[in-house]
């Protein structure tokens, strides 16, 4: 295993497969900025499966476990259930997730189960229509995802339901979001609007901090805190009281937790980036496609990790959290969340 200069271990890769996507959520990739005309990765860019899997093969003696594919929505991937399926029986990976929207899911929840796919993290912002069309898509309901998620449960794939909130824009969905999910299998996850990418407008007034989300949830449905699950965990995890249901609360700005990070991101385009909030990357694919030996490429990766500095949230300073837009940081649709 490799350790960075803090001492924090490799154990998770974040795998994009594709800067692409079919919703145009305002937070990540805004319709203004990402239109007709927005200039995507060409496919010849793009990695292929045979160099992910490599990678990934590269990074397990180095202490990766865990494997989350994302996007761009990765369910756009041709194929994809043949990349989770080479990715499954890799010796050494206990655990491959996916970031989706939810939109396709009922056509491959079948084929991603048998490929081998463990999880699920779909995003969903609100319960309203109205609201998701304005936030995320005006081509797709809040049923197309639903019908997503329950037909990924029925093949028996767990699901986390991830709700971006802001202030004045959804923050009214936090308690029907709450009430629709809490008798249900399914984990909701309130994550805190934060300063990622260059496009979303981000700042503070737009936050609604974790402590708000608990006390509002709390008020109707009595919260307690439940211990994480293992070291790096970002959620913070709370049960409804007298039940194992619960809910988790990225308090990505209110919070640091950088401390305990352990995620390397592998973009579309073959760049790896050793924080969300990054602002350059490493270009892992120009290796992958000369002569280097399996050795070298894993000894760069190596260097690259053990040369980690990153802690974006605990020096995230006034400039930065008043104004995302000063510190220019790779998007989020090249790496995912």
């Amino acid at each position: 295993m490799i350790h960075d200069s803090y001492q924090r271990p490799l154990r998770d890769l974040r795998i994009s497969v594709t800067d692409r996507c079919n919703f145009r959520c305002t937070y990540c990739m805004p319709e203004e900025i990402f239109g007709k005309d927005y200039p995507f990765l060409p496919r010849e860019e793009i990695l292929s499966f045979e160099e992910i899997e490599r990678t990934v093969r590269l990074l397990v003696p180095l202490g990766v476990k865990k494997i989350r594919i994302s996007g761009g929505e990765p369910l756009l991937r041709k194929d994809i259930p043949t990349l989770i399926q080479s990715l499954s029986r890799i010796e050494g990976i206990e655990d491959i997730a996916l970031t989706t929207n939810g939109t396709m899911l009922k056509r491959l929840s079948k084929d991603l189960k048998e490929a081998g796919l463990q999880r699920v993290n779909v995003s969903l912002d609100t319960l309203d229509d109205r609201v998701f069309h304005r936030l995320n898509s005006r081509h797709h309901s809040v049923r197309d995802v639903l019908e997503g998620i329950e037909a990924a449960a029925s093949e028996g794939i767990q699901v986390k339901v991830n709700m971006v909130v802001q202030k004045g824009v959804n923050d009214q969905d936090i308690l029907p979001m709450a009430r629709h999910f809490r008798d249900t299998d399914h984990i909701l996850r309130f994550i805190e609007f934060m300063d990622v990418g260059n496009y979303n407008e981000w700042n503070m007034e737009k936050v609604i901090t974790k402590q708000e989300i608990l006390d509002l949830i709390h008020k109707e449905m009595p919260l307690e805190p439940a211990d994480p699950r293992y070291f790096g965990e970002v959620a913070s995890r709370f049960t409804y009281k007298g039940t194992d249901k619960e809910i988790g609360i990225i308090s990505s700005v209110t919070d640091t937790f950088c401390g305990s990070c352990t995620r390397a991101r592998l973009s579309a385009n073959g760049q790896m980036y050793t924080c969300l909030f990054a602002t350059g990357g490493h270009d892992i694919k120009r290796l992958l496609r000369s002569d280097a030996t399996d050795l070298e490429v894993k000894e760069h990766i190596a260097s690259i990790w053990n040369g980690r500095t990153d802690r974006y949230s605990e020096e995230r300073g006034g400039g930065d959290r008043k104004n995302g837009k000063r510190r220019k940081k790779i998007e989020m649709s090249y790496i995912g969340g």
